[in-house]
């Protein structure tokens, strides 16, 4: 009886020792005028910088202000209209509900504003005088912007969009996609400030993510954290990201 019940052990045993354990892999790079930090545990290098990499010089192609030749660069020369691609179609719907719900609140078309702060890829230390600035409120409003049946077209010649305020948070949700489908099911994702977590970690501790802000010596610190097993968090914030004009400090 004794050598039949270690037999029935034996496999259950030999199982456990074929389970690969999980290993922590860290990927780090650039993209949308911003870097990326991206950790997950798997048993192998299942996703890589070069997949990551590819993925997002793919949105850039698409959304990046910062990206020569993109197609929002392309709308924003325009004087009608552009034929989107799935990326910024995605977006431009969202953005467009989003108006809706905030009553006008966001509004993708303030890329010559953000762009006359000095907040836009080309740089500008300069307060707007405030006749430029009544000017350019006149190319600003989504009711100037038009999208249907994947054309975008622009009702003035002058208006232009950026598409910052929701594209990271989107990317994210991209690169969170790319990672499940690689079979990673524990991670964490960011760019540019915007979060994508998936946990607990393999020892079943919850995730952290560490919050940055100033001492009162402006020194960078992290003044918080954040334990959260599943969903997004934003954690950008303006105080790193501002125009100086003179003795004046403008933040994003």
């Amino acid at each position: 009886m004794r050598y039949r019940f270690l037999l029935l052990i034996l496999p259950v045993i030999f199982a456990f020792s074929l389970k690969k354990e999980l290993k922590q892999y860290k990927i780090n790079g650039f993209a949308q005028g911003t870097d990326y930090a991206i950790m997950y545990y798997a048993t192998d290098s299942l996703a890589t910088k070069a997949g990551i990499d590819s993925l997002l010089n793919e949105i850039d192609l698409s959304m990046s202000l910062y990206k020569k030749g993109s197609l929002i660069n392309q709308f924003n020369d325009a004087e009608k209209e552009i034929k989107t691609d799935r990326f910024i179609n995605d977006v431009l719907k969202r953005s467009f509900e989003i108006n809706h719900d905030t009553k006008g609140i966001f509004d993708i078309t303030v890329a010559p504003l953000v762009q006359a702060w000095g907040f836009g890829p080309k740089e500008t230390k300069n307060e707007p005088d405030p006749a430029v600035i009544k000017s350019i409120l006149a190319c600003v409003g989504m009711k100037s912007l038009k999208l249907k049946n994947g054309l975008l077209s622009k009702l003035k010649p002058c208006i232009q969009i950026d598409l910052n305020g929701i594209a990271q948070g989107y990317s994210v949700d991209l690169i969170a996609v790319y990672l499940e489908q690689k079979g990673i099911k524990q991670y964490v994702a960011e760019l540019g400030g915007e979060i994508r977590i998936s946990g607990p970690k393999p020892n079943g501790e919850t995730m952290k993510i560490g919050i940055e802000g100033p001492d009162k010596d402006g020194t960078p610190v992290i003044r918080h954290i954040a334990a959260i097993n599943s969903g997004a968090i934003t954690t950008s914030g303006n105080y790193r990201k501002f125009h100086q004009s003179g003795k004046k400090k403008f933040l994003t």
